[in-house]
């Protein structure tokens, strides 16, 4: 194949085929018929000499050539957009689908008030909210699976501040701390929460990974004190469900309390150990920098910060430090 001779078209098809994984919604975003798009993946194999995507029950599947030409082709095209695209973005005549990674807390913390905001100011914006099984998202957007992810990355984080050079970007969207969070009847509700007790209790941990050690474990190591973890879990969701109606106990961000759906049902005390401050990120790919429609995404997640926090907060007003009678 000659690059010369390549139709530089069909790479704009192919990038709408990989981000949707589906043949009729890429058609759709891009105005064209599924057999146009068909032809056009169908040219761009024979030129390339690889299968690029096979069907599946559910929509497409990309081959490892795919994976790695992909996320090239999405920061040329990018980097195009941003030359050509004029200064005055209307975002209400954009169209563009944006692939983000959260936790199930953070994202029904983020949400709402975003899909609020698309529906009355850029009605061609689509959402489409991807998996999060890591604290360590940047391979996801290395690959372009997902074009923003938020949540709390403190390796991540710390890196990134760190080093130059690398195609991650990132910027914090808040900033809070960890709390103890147990049902209103907990035994330990009415009693000072001592490091003591604390540890004698039985635990709920959320975890990504499955994995069963997480923060707290590694501070309890320190003080050479240690929990015992009753329950793992992957959702702060089932957290609150789980600790609302038992006797264990967890550590939540204070911010995302009210993501449980539970904020009668629970109370919170301070930990009787020292964390570090729970932070929450925003991370994006370097080639999606200058795209107007994702810079209006980034912009528009940090604006919402402080009246979403405001919502958050006055949506926990059933939760308090304060001990509960009966």
């Amino acid at each position: 194949m000659s690059f010369l001779t390549l139709d530089l078209n069909l790479l704009r098809v192919f990038d709408a085929v990989m981000t949707e994984q589906n043949l009729t919604r890429a058609a759709g975003h891009l105005a064209m018929t599924q057999p146009a798009v068909s032809n056009a993946i169908k040219r761009l194999r024979e030129s390339l000499g690889d299968e690029l995507l096979i069907r599946t029950a559910y929509g497409v599947k990309p081959t490892p050539r795919a994976e790695a030409l992909w996320p090239s082709v999405r920061s040329a095209l990018a980097s195009l957009e941003a030359a050509v695209t004029p200064e005055t973005f209307d975002v209400s005549k954009t169209h563009a689908t944006f692939r983000m990674a959260m936790a199930d807390a953070t994202a029904a913390f983020w949400l709402p008030s975003l899909m609020r905001s698309i529906e009355r100011e850029a009605p061609g914006v689509n959402v489409r909210m991807m998996p999060l099984t890591t604290r360590e998202p940047r391979p996801m957007l290395l690959r372009g699976d997902i074009d923003l992810a938020v949540g709390f990355f403190p390796g991540v984080a710390a890196q990134l501040s760190s080093e130059t050079g690398s195609p991650i970007r990132h910027e914090r969207l808040y900033s809070g701390k960890y709390v103890c969070v147990m049902r209103r009847g907990h035994p330990l509700a009415n009693q000072e929460l001592t490091l003591d007790n604390y540890c004698a209790a039985n635990h709920l941990l959320v975890s990504f990974s499955g994995r069963a050690h997480g923060l707290i474990d590694e501070a309890l190591s320190q003080i050479h004190r240690e929990r015992r973890i009753l329950l793992t879990v992957n959702q702060f969701f089932t957290a609150g469900r789980v600790v609302a109606n038992s006797d264990l106990i967890t550590v939540l961000p204070r911010h995302l309390i009210a993501s449980t759906g539970m904020t009668e049902s629970l109370l919170y005390k301070d930990l009787p150990l020292t964390l570090p401050a729970v932070h929450l990120d925003m991370l994006w790919h370097e080639r999606d920098a200058r795209s107007p429609a994702h810079k209006w995404l980034r912009n528009h997640l940090e604006g919402m910060n402080t009246p979403v926090l405001r919502s958050a907060t006055a949506a926990g007003g059933g939760v308090t430090a304060k001990p509960h009678v009966d």
